[in-house]
């Protein structure tokens, strides 16, 4: 089905409209103008024919033995002046003393309406149908000097003539008619084509089509897009935008500087001008910014925004980095292994069968009993790996890491993210290992457990512990009690990683000293 344009609609309904309007007022005026028309021209009759009738010499007439002879000749001129089709004057039994034909003069008036002006001795306008021809007409008595009726005077127009005269007005009314339509076509024609400029050119369909994929685009695109106008009101944002700024009521009535305080100055020091990719924290999350200006007739008219979220590549990067730690205290395992293996063929070479069966059982116990509860009681592939290499890392680093044998695990379920699992336990364990690493006691404890509608680990160390300030503050990206640079991004982004899983984490003190920090996630 083909489409109908734009330009094509405004002018059917423009068109439409006014030719509606003014049929409909002309029509309307028609029957105004012409009862209008009728009743001026009844009354010009009527006012002639009273004139006629109060003239002296008309009545005087009447007394003579020919009236028409001194009737006829005045008639024709009253007639001749006033434009009217006929003059009839007549006795009280209708018979004519004057008429535009003479040889009708002396025979009987037609029409049948003398009866109210002759009888009643009435004034009054009348049609009908008289020698002529149908005709409008005005009647009046004539009164003798003592009131008593002698005749009657018949001033009339013919309904024809009154008929071109109606029909010539209306088409002046036609005329200006045609002309207030060509006016409106005009003025359609106009309107369309500023319309089609306002909207570029596209017809309605073709910006129905642009705003659904433009939506269909937002929806799918997994950076924040949000677009502003020159007064910094935002005009719209995506999905996505939402999701990161934090954002659930209605956006449209809000200010930029509201939403995104942390960029609205650098975008009024700018005045709107071009950002690339600057780093900015919103929302605790790390966001790279780009600025667009919506430049119109070098004006600037707006901006759009485009920001994409850090945290979760730097989620990557950091689990990244804990498999290549992963990696790296296999090696160190593999290496200590290694050394245990060359210590043990000596001893075998040196005929130390005592010592070295000793170095097995040693051994054996130890890897029967963490081996017994990692693959046992710790059925999640990702926590087995994850505990294997900091088993590993430990023993490099001389810290006894103990799972707790009342440990139990099941998979972890597919709605929470391994990552994010990796996240939270490597930064925990990592951050335990090193408060004991320069303590006299090297112990870290590591405990798992699903029973009810969380999951919970807890790791504690044995190290010199937290002051009660600083608990208040380690969760604070850039805070770090080794008092280093670069550091304090651990425990941040522990607290960001449990925020999305709808976790949380308490931090208590161990009876022994050193700290217990514990997990809650929701399965």
């Amino acid at each position: 089905m083909k489409k109908i344009s734009l330009r094509t609609k405004i002018l059917v309904l423009i068109i439409g409209l006014i030719l509606f309007v003014t049929i409909l007022l002309t029509v309307f005026y028609s029957l105004i103008e012409s009862s209008n028309t009728e009743d001026e021209i009844g009354d010009k009759a009527l006012q002639f024919a009273t004139m006629i009738s109060f003239m002296p010499t008309i009545k005087e007439a009447f007394a003579t033995e020919s009236p028409e002879e001194i009737i006829q000749p005045i008639a024709e001129e009253i007639r001749m002046m006033t434009g009217a089709e006929f003059v009839v004057i007549g006795n009280t039994k209708s018979i004519r003393y004057s008429h535009p034909t003479p040889t009708k003069v002396g025979k009987k008036m037609i029409g049948g309406d003398n009866d109210k002006a002759l009888l009643k001795g009435q004034y009054y306008i009348s049609k009908a149908t008289g020698s002529l021809g149908p005709s409008l007409r005005g009647k009046a008595p004539i009164f003798n000097e003592k009131g008593e009726i002698i005749g009657i005077v018949s001033v009339g127009f013919m309904i024809d003539d009154v008929k071109t005269i109606i029909f010539s007005r209306l088409l002046t009314i036609g005329k200006v008619s045609f002309f207030v339509l060509l006016i409106g076509v005009m003025g359609g024609i106009l309107l369309a084509r500023d319309i089609r400029k306002d909207i570029l050119g596209l017809e309605p369909y073709e910006i129905v089509s642009l705003y659904r994929d433009r939506d269909a685009i937002l929806a799918s695109v997994h950076e924040g897009i949000i677009a502003i106008d020159e007064k910094g009101m935002i005009t719209m944002m995506n999905q996505s935008a939402k999701s990161i700024l934090g954002i659930t009521e209605d956006f449209y009535s809000k200010g930029f500087d509201e939403v995104f305080p942390e960029l609205e100055v650098t975008l009024k020091h700018d005045n709107y001008g071009r950002v690339n990719n600057q780093e900015f924290i919103v929302n605790q999350r790390h966001v790279i910014i780009n600025v667009t200006p919506i430049i119109e007739n070098d004006s600037i008219e707006g901006a759009v925004i485009s920001f994409r979220d850090k945290t979760e590549i730097k989620e990557m990067i950091h689990t990244l980095a804990e498999v290549r730690k992963y990696s790296e205290d296999l090696r160190a395992q593999t290496h200590e292994y290694t050394n245990k293996l060359y210590v043990l063929s000596g001893l075998l070479q040196l005929e130390k069968y005592d010592e070295a069966i000793d170095l097995l059982q040693i051994e054996a116990s130890y890897t029967s009993s963490q081996n017994k509860i990692l693959f046992e009681q710790i059925k999640d592939p990702t926590v087995q790996a994850l505990l294997l290499g900091k088993l590993a890392k430990s023993s490099e680093l001389k810290i006894e890491l103990i799972i707790n044998p009342n440990s139990y695990l099941n998979r972890i379920p597919n709605t929470i993210k391994r990552t994010k699992v990796i996240t939270i336990i490597g930064n925990l364990l990592d951050n335990a290992l090193e408060a004991v690493i320069h303590f006299s006691k090297k112990e870290v404890t590591f405990f798992a457990i699903d029973i009810g509608d969380d999951i919970i680990f807890e790791i504690a160390d044995s190290g010199p512990g937290i002051t009660n300030s600083e608990i208040s503050q380690i969760f604070n990206r850039g805070y770090s009690t080794k008092r280093d640079k670069n550091r304090g991004h651990g425990l941040a982004l522990v607290k960001e990683t449990l925020s999305e899983l709808n976790g949380q984490i308490e931090i208590n003190h161990g009876s022994e000293g050193g700290m217990i920090f514990s997990v809650f996630i929701p399965k």
